[in-house]
């Protein structure tokens, strides 16, 4: 049977462990547990001092090597001493006459946590050298040299971790083969995210001031923080991994499921594009689609003028807010179903009514905290997609018109509201906007002249009159008929990419029909 045959069960005694800790979270406590339980404590440097100043006896590493930190403390675990007291297989011959011959004494546990190199690189202003010198060496090594050899070694990186260990070891005497693999499987995750990071923050400097921002092999790392009760349907498994929590709050309500979160980052893309310094806007979507956008002087004229766009759609849907949500808007959302509610914040009083309704949800998001630049993912057979998110939102001002007409200030307003919006909207996509809210909205369609009249038809279907409209289109119209629509339907100005070989044919038709037309030359699709 090999020493390391996976299939007999072992407790591992531990008589000896090696501490060196970034993070001194629960230090002490572990280590005098440690200490109660008979474990000889070896440390260095702060590590060392902490536990010392602490009352605890403890053997410096430099003592155990016979050799002194050097270079500025880069190089004090990297030795024969530390690396052959890890490594060895205590049931292996060889390997116990080799600890004799140069005499090592074997480590039992490995305690390690690392440099924090990932807050220090998202520090603004770190400088490339001080980024460099939070890499660490001593303490992945060790990590993967005690991860390697858990058929005989514990470790342990991170301090919610101690407690449990402590438990087994003062009920057990040991740390059992399951504990020891499901700590190594940790400790080689661990430092796999580390050199992730590495990769991913070398790599940025490398592209910074290069055209191409994508790097020619790609590492991820990202830790789950969620399983969710299942995906898209109830008979597919999910989960969520990294830092989407940091920036959006759960305030009340159930857990948030898959549908729930994608929902919600498309809620926060679209909101994202109005600035709370111009006022307030709220945005109404189902399944990623916005049903109606407004704006106003306050929350409540905000949602009331986006509620207008499609008052059959919002029932089970997601409110987005760019204001902090108050009573008032509370009030009247609360007249229908709503499934989640995202803002800013929430005034106590809004709290107080809308936590009435246990299954709502409620979110509050930290606009500084969402990195709007980072690469967009979508998976494919055999990998992955990477592009840069479309967070342009173009002043018209600088668009080119290209009617004889131009449009009037209110049309361009009007024009300027469906142009962020019909970005949001599932290609081909066409939004009827006056210049504070939607009032049609066409979206997902297999052919551009089927857009049009769906928003039409539906306007007509709530009662909402599209007459001196402005009308976004997010691609180009191939052909006049598209335009022809919309202005049958009210539209009086349209912004539209162009770049359709019949550009000048569209134009004569929006001559022709005495609209204007503004071109931008930017393609806003979303597939």
């Amino acid at each position: 049977m090999s020493p390391q045959d996976p299939s007999r069960s072992t407790t591992r005694r531990v008589s000896r462990a090696l501490l060196s800790v970034s993070d001194k979270t629960g230090l002490v406590d572990f280590g005098r547990g440690l200490h109660e339980l008979g474990v000889e404590l070896v440390a260095s440097g702060g590590t060392a001092s902490a536990l010392r100043d602490a009352g605890l006896p403890v053997v410096d590493v430099a003592e155990l090597t016979g050799s002194p930190e050097m270079l500025g403390g880069r190089v004090k675990t990297l030795h024969p001493h530390i690396h052959g007291g890890i490594l060895a297989r205590r049931d292996l011959a060889s390997d116990r006459e080799d600890l004799e011959a140069h005499s090592i004494g074997t480590i039992d546990l490995v305690v390690v946590n690392l440099y924090a190199f990932e807050e220090s690189v998202a520090r603004d202003g770190v400088s490339f050298e001080e980024a460099i010198e939070k890499i660490d060496i001593g303490g992945p090594s060790m990590l993967r040299s005690s991860a390697k050899n858990h058929a005989y070694v514990g470790v342990v990186c991170d301090p919610a971790d101690y407690d449990p260990v402590l438990a087994e070891l003062r009920s057990s005497g040991g740390l059992e083969d399951e504990t020891r693999r499901g700590l190594a499987l940790r400790a080689f995750q661990r430092t796999a995210a580390y050199d992730a990071a590495i990769e991913t923050w070398l790599a940025a400097q490398q592209a910074e001031g290069r055209d191409d921002p994508f790097p020619a092999r790609l590492s991820v790392s990202l830790r789950k923080v969620a399983t969710l009760r299942y995906g898209e349907n109830p008979h597919q498994r999910a989960a969520l991994y990294g830092g989407f929590l940091d920036a959006v709050e759960p305030l009340h309500g159930k857990a948030l499921s898959y549908n729930n979160l994608v929902d919600v980052q498309a809620a926060l893309a679209l909101i994202l594009d109005f600035d709370p310094a111009e006022g307030s806007a709220v945005g109404i979507l189902k399944h990623t689609t916005p049903c109606g956008v407004g704006a106003g002087a306050s929350p409540l004229e905000a949602y009331t003028n986006a509620f207008q766009t499609d008052p059959e759609s919002p029932f089970g849907g997601i409110v987005v807010s760019n204001a902090p949500f108050d009573r008032a808007l509370a009030e009247k959302v609360d007249e229908i179903f709503t499934e989640v509610l995202v803002a800013p914040s929430f005034t106590e009083d809004a709290l107080d009514l809308l936590r009435k309704k246990k299954n709502r949800r409620l979110l509050a998001f930290d606009a500084a905290a969402i990195e709007r630049a980072e690469l967009e993912w979508r998976r494919v057979y055999g990998g992955v997609l990477l592009q840069e998110p479309d967070c342009q939102v173009e002043e018209l001002a600088t668009a080119q018109v290209v009617t004889q007409r131009k449009p009037t200030e209110v049309e361009r307003r009007a024009l300027q509201f469906g142009w962020r919006v019909v970005k949001h909207v599932k290609s081909n996509a066409v939004v009827f906007a006056a210049e504070d809210r939607t009032l049609a909205i066409g979206g997902g369609a297999t052919s551009r002249v089927d857009a049009g009249p769906a928003a039409a038809a539906k306007a007509g279907r709530v009662g909402l009159s599209l007459e001196g409209s402005g009308l976004a289109s997010d691609a180009f119209f191939p052909f006049p008929d598209g335009l022809e629509i919309a202005v049958r339907a009210g539209a009086r100005a349209v912004v539209q990419p162009g770049g359709s070989n019949r550009d000048a044919e569209v134009t004569e038709a929006a001559d022709r029909l005495g609209i204007a037309m503004i071109l931008t030359g930017i393609r806003h699709f979303r597939h």
